[in-house]
């Protein structure tokens, strides 16, 4: 009963834990963003050499120019100056939303002036147009910024083109229905307008930053993705969602994977945003009184990247970040173009979610399944390999290869599962396992006691009806060897073989069944179930068959004359279980199948085969590569077996093979055709045994495939 319920409390706690993650509530998504921030504290991002800098409209600049805004014939002045020296692209981190107030027409509307005075003023240059046509001299990008308050409904001029791959990105992007944008002129002077919001997380600190967004139902690229395109001269955007073509889509939701930015791939959350990648500041600020009074190399613009933006704090565009400071929000656009340029990118890829879910579950099961058969040190090394396994994943993945998993909730079910399961079923498992480890101690295969003392059901008197493979091996000439060799040398030979044959059937799964001599039995599907047990029996004994060979040429060579081993393997229906008394047990297996199977093993000397396998094995295997060797009819036998022996996949497309397998063919056609195919293929490969055992029993006037054994 405490089995029970400790099991289904188990699966109770990984069930909510599942649901917690699936629904991902704002306390817990906040405690995983501090573990991400963690992690970009302890591997913090370099700041890169790339061609970017800052116009930095600081503390000083305000001193010396004036408080803000600035004329904006002194804007003017700083875009002439910085296309003059040769930059690519020039992005302004704020909106001009209003009208100079002192430019000359400005002051004339504002002011109560007589008509004279007021032509005189009209007449002078207006700074905003000034503004208009030194943008028009050079690639720059304006700033227009959304609201939620919807006051000033008015759409944002988008300058790009958007093309969607997948599901309509839309309904994802983060949407506004307020604008406040620059002045129309300005605006269509500039070859780039981009929204200049962020969406800071509840803590204010901003992981990711929008690449793109929506006014109503209108997509409009960010600063950071317009001076990208103008600056590569770029037409459109391409947004990729989770079921585009080349994507996911496995993952538990959809919605955007990357936008294309002309040659780059920039990949954001479901929501179209980046995450941003913070680094430790670089040295790209230029206070802007400086560009303007002449007192700043301008060779260092040259096809540079230059924002204008506040850093004074007065302008209120500070902005926290993952490393727990605050910066300018012009520095963190910096930042996110130098991420692309550079590929420095976080991704938390869209079929994280699912990932994740699916290592809580698989890890949250191994570990009910583990706590239940293991004993408390082994069950608490568990827990705590998982648990460290789940952090460190999470910690690899974001050093090594940048990328965000959440160790949060995989970590917590781990926790309250070993806290909730491990004492009761421990108690109860140790007890058990003592029993059954004192009653089975004699049984001669070792992965057979382990499942014994795993499954204690399986401790009864009685059998079963299953299906297995049998696998026998036999050493060739070994009697001889025994009476020509002395007792000193041959125990030592003896024991080497075997233990390695031992080892290599206990290494693909197979139970030990005799050791008689220097032969063995394995069988396999018992008392583990294994539904691939021919398919580990084949890779059994083709190991096995590599290794006797090397063994024989190896030990011959050192005047240890060891014959070559002979293996039969056969699956069949058997009875499979304990029998016994009170005494001693003894789980054994009783069938037809374990008598083919040991004389297919001892048919190999009449064919030259080395390796002899049953249809009833090949016909189990998802691949198998052999070559018939005809069908069998076993001594006392009505009914022949189709035997086969197998090959590796370089062998099967031989010329020997090939030239084997059209011989073959001819044995039900043609007798006589075949008797000459075989004699040609014998010439043309004389070391091959079993092509010049069917050239004898054609000889001796046999016909067709079947073979019948005279012996056992």
């Amino acid at each position: 009963m405490i089995r029970y319920l400790t099991t289904a409390l188990a699966l109770a706690v990984l069930t909510l834990t599942v649901i917690l993650r699936l629904n991902d509530p704002v306390e817990i998504a906040g405690f995983r963003h501090q573990i991400f921030d963690l992690y970009q504290r302890w591997h913090t991002r370099p700041a890169q050499e790339v061609p970017i800098h800052i116009v930095d409209i600081d503390e000083e600049s305000l001193k010396r120019l004036g408080q803000w805004p600035w004329p904006r014939s002194l804007l003017a002045q700083l875009v002439t100056s910085l296309g003059e020296a040769g930059v690519s692209t020039i992005a302004f981190d704020m909106v001009f939303s209003e009208p100079d107030r002192t430019s000359p027409r400005q002051i004339a509307e504002d002011l109560p002036l007589d008509n004279e005075l007021r032509q005189r003023l009209v007449d002078l240059p207006d700074h905003d147009r000034m503004l208009a046509t030194a943008i028009s001299k050079t690639r720059v990008v304006l700033g227009f910024a959304l609201s939620d308050s919807g006051d000033n409904e008015t759409e944002p001029v988008v300058k790009s083109g958007f093309a969607t791959a997948g599901t309509d990105p839309r309904p994802y992007l983060i949407v506004f229905d307020g604008n406040i944008s620059s002045l129309p002129g300005l605006t269509k002077a500039a070859l780039g307008n981009g929204t200049l919001n962020f969406s800071p997380d509840g803590d204010g600190v901003v992981r990711k930053v929008p690449l793109v967004m929506r006014f109503k139902d209108t997509i409009v690229p960010s600063l950071a993705a317009e001076v990208l395109r103008v600056a590569q001269g770029a037409g459109s955007y391409i947004i990729r969602s989770s079921d585009a073509s080349g994507h996911s889509g496995y993952g538990l939701h959809t919605g955007v994977t990357d936008v294309k930015v002309g040659a780059f791939v920039v990949p954001t959350d479901a929501n179209g945003r980046v995450w941003f990648h913070a680094a430790r500041s670089a040295k790209r600020r230029v206070p802007a009184w400086k560009v303007l009074a002449g007192q700043s190399d301008m060779n260092r613009f040259a096809g540079s990247i230059v924002l204008v933006g506040p850093s004074a704090t007065g302008l209120h565009d500070i902005r926290f970040t993952p490393l727990g400071a605050a910066i300018p929000g012009v520095e963190i656009r910096t930042q996110i173009i130098e991420q692309i340029l550079t590929n420095g990118f976080l991704v938390r890829p869209d079929w994280a979610k699912g990932a994740e879910v699916v290592f809580m579950v698989v890890v949250g099961l191994a570990l009910i399944f583990l706590i239940d058969r293991l004993g408390a040190m082994p069950s608490a090394l568990a827990g705590s390999t998982f648990l460290i396994a789940a952090l460190s994943i999470s910690l690899v993945m974001f050093r090594e290869h940048r990328l965000l998993f959440d160790p949060v909730y995989p970590a917590f079910s781990i926790i309250v599962i070993f806290i909730l399961c491990s004492v009761l079923r421990h108690i109860r498992v140790e007890s058990e396992q003592r029993w059954i480890r004192s009653a089975f101690s004699s049984y001669v295969s070792p992965n057979l006691v382990d499942e014994l003392v795993n499954n204690p059901k399986i401790l009864t008197l009685g059998g079963e009806r299953r299906d297995l493979t049998f696998l026998f091996t036999d050493l060739a000439g070994f009697t001889t060897l025994v009476e020509q060799s002395k007792p000193g040398a041959l125990i030592p030979l003896l024991n080497e073989y075997l233990n390695e044959m031992i080892a290599i059937g206990f290494k693909h799964g197979g139970t030990l069944d005799a050791i008689v001599g220097d032969a063995t039995t394995f069988f396999f599907n018992a008392p583990v179930a294994q539904e691939d047990h021919a398919e580990r029996a084949l890779a059994c004994a083709v190991e096995m068959d590599a290794f006797a060979d090397r063994f024989s040429k190896e030990k011959t060579a050192q005047g240890l004359p060891v014959g070559l081993t002979r293996i039969g393997v056969h699956s069949g229906p058997v009875i499979i279980g304990n029998m016994g008394g009170d005494v001693i047990f003894n789980y054994a297996a009783h069938g037809d199948a374990i008598n083919v199977a040991a004389r297919l093993e001892t048919v190999n000397k009449h064919l030259g085969t080395r390796v002899c396998v049953s249809m009833e094995t090949a016909s189990r295997c998802r691949q198998f590569d052999g070559r018939p060797v005809g069908t069998i009819q076993l001594k006392g036998k009505a009914e022949g077996i189709l035997a086969f022996e197998p090959l590796t996949p370089d062998e099967i497309v031989s010329e020997r093979v090939t030239t084997y397998l059209a011989a073959y063919d001819l044995l039900v056609i043609d007798a006589e055709a075949a008797l000459a195919a075989f004699r040609a293929a014998a010439e043309k490969h004389p070391d091959d045994p079993l092509i010049h055992f069917h050239v004898k029993r054609l000889e001796s006037g046999d016909a067709g495939t079947l073979i019948r054994m005279a012996s056992k």
